[in-house]
């Protein structure tokens, strides 16, 4: 079974799979910067023109046509499922719990700096503790909860301005 991808193009959603994984969608990779795809009876030539896999997003020609598209996976439908989807596209951005829990530990101040990585909050949910930490570096702007505050799934935990310095 092939590999399984989402790509949305001009606000359309489009799932694609390499080899025969949907009825009606035949996919074949002809070599790494083309791909033959028939659908409903259709033939469509695409050619990567350029890829950006951090952002997983790509320039493509489908038949001559160039096209903005951004692939999705199963991860990237958790996060949009958590919330936090959006987290890192925004100036600032809103850490907010993932599931249900009792805040453990606040490790972050307002006006403090944080990197990309680093440890935000300790939250306890389902006898585990869970270390939320940052999507991207900037500036601490608020605080929201404090130790022992029981939290629900989606509450806003901090809220930090992406990229902002102090300096």
């Amino acid at each position: 079974m092939g590999r399984e991808i989402t790509i949305h193009i001009n606000n359309r959603e489009y799932r694609v799979a390499s080899g025969n994984s949907h009825p009606g969608l035949d996919t074949r990779e002809i070599n790494s910067r083309y791909l033959h795809i028939i659908r409903n009876e259709k033939s469509y030539t695409v050619e990567i023109v350029e890829a950006v896999h951090a952002e997983k997003t790509f320039r493509i020609k489908v038949n001559g046509e160039l096209y903005t598209a951004k692939a999705t996976d199963h991860f990237d439908a958790l996060l949009r499922q958590l919330g936090m989807d959006k987290t890192t596209a925004s100036k600032a951005y809103d850490l907010r719990a993932p599931m249900p829990g009792l805040v453990l530990e606040v490790k972050v101040k307002e006006g403090g700096q944080v990197q990309k990585g680093d440890s935000l909050l300790l939250l306890e949910a389902m006898k585990m503790e869970n270390i939320l930490k940052a999507p991207s570096g900037g500036t601490v702007k608020k605080v929201c909860v404090t130790r022992g505050d029981k939290v629900e799934k989606n509450a806003i935990l901090l809220v930090i301005a992406a990229g902002e310095n102090t300096a």
